[in-house]
């Protein structure tokens, strides 16, 4: 098995080391070709490591930081104050070579403008967006983008979005024309903000991409797309309003209540049931040149373990390498119609 080599800002999330540390030691204790360099602030890190097998720990990195970026400072205020803290020294060691991908559940706005800083937007790409593969009806998975890094995302950005959830769908998925729609508040042509409105003329007039039209949100989870469009903002509030519906009949199943149980049965096939965000977790920062994963902030350890676990994926299946190559390919074929 070749080795993977990830960088974890262990200060990232809510609860921080408490849970990104267990998780990491988690992960090491079954993945024997992973190694990780673990970012965070010395003091807060030791005492979290002092009881772990000596084994795991030849394959763990500590990087001393010295501060950390919160979720309430202003992005524009974090990246200016950024310099040795851990989010930063996390994604340069992917910028140095010495890491594969960069995992973190820090803010997602400092995250953004740092990877953007540091690794740069690929060449066709203004800005990139977060990207997962939320399972669906059919047995199947839609690859759904932007979920969170730009809350306003105007028609070419829409457009570019498009480009490249058709490469993660034909690279990932195998499949070899998928179909492309937009979230949108209804299916009609004159439905929506002017972005998605002019977005939908322009992937009308796309040779590349299979465009089918609007969905609305009820038809996140149907399958009817292979890829789903949204600026950050819709995707952000629909997914995150899925998980807690998921979360609120998975809660409510377990406390032994037939009627809920029969519920949740009825509701959830095993696929769907996966959005369960303590178990579907981490999103790709698509369009960079390196790999980006983004956990949850509010991420409990198996969550934070999932997130991994994604990384480790994206890095084996070199996604960041395959959507570089096959979209610039795309977007020559894109100009030329």
């Amino acid at each position: 098995m070749t080795r993977v080599t990830l960088a974890v800002d262990a200060m990232g999330g809510d609860f921080g080391p408490h849970v990104t540390v267990p998780a990491v030691l988690q992960a090491l204790g079954i993945y024997p070709f992973l190694d990780i360099y673990l970012v965070g602030l010395p003091d807060t890190l030791q005492p979290l490591l002092v009881t772990a097998d000596s084994s795991v720990l030849k394959r763990l990195h500590c990087v001393e930081a010295e501060s950390v970026i919160t979720s309430d400072v202003k992005p524009s205020l974090a990246i200016r104050q950024s310099k040795n803290s851990s989010m930063r020294l996390a994604l340069e060691l992917v910028k140095d070579h010495k890491a594969q991908a960069c995992l973190s559940a820090g803010d997602t706005g400092a995250l953004m403008g740092l990877a953007l800083l540091l690794l740069k937007p690929l060449p066709q790409i203004r800005r990139p967006a977060l990207m997962t593969l939320l399972p669906n009806a059919t047995e199947g998975q839609t690859v759904i983008l932007d979920i969170g890094a730009n809350i306003e995302a105007d028609s070419e950005m829409l457009l570019q979005f498009a480009l490249m959830g058709t490469v993660v769908a034909q690279q990932m998925l195998a499949i070899a024309e998928p179909r492309v729609a937009l979230l949108n508040v209804g299916q009609e042509e004159s439905k929506g903000k002017e972005s998605i409105r002019q977005a939908a003329k322009l992937l009308r007039q796309q040779s590349v991409i299979r465009y089918t039209g609007f969905l609305e949100g009820s038809e996140l989870l149907t399958g009817q797309a292979d890829v789903l469009v949204c600026d950050g903002f819709s995707g952000n509030v629909a997914l995150k309003t899925l998980e807690g519906a998921v979360r609120y009949f998975l809660q409510r199943a377990g406390r032994s209540q037939s009627i809920w149980r029969r519920l949740t049965r009825t509701l959830l096939s095993p696929n769907t049931s996966k959005i369960d965000p303590d178990k579907y977790n981490g999103a790709f920062l698509l369009g960079l040149s390196g790999v980006v994963i983004k956990s949850h902030g509010a991420a409990n350890q198996q969550a934070f373990l999932a997130a991994i676990e994604q990384s480790i994926l994206m890095v084996q299946r070199q996604l960041s390498q395959r959507v570089a190559g096959q979209l610039a390919t795309v977007v020559a074929r894109s100009d030329r119609t």
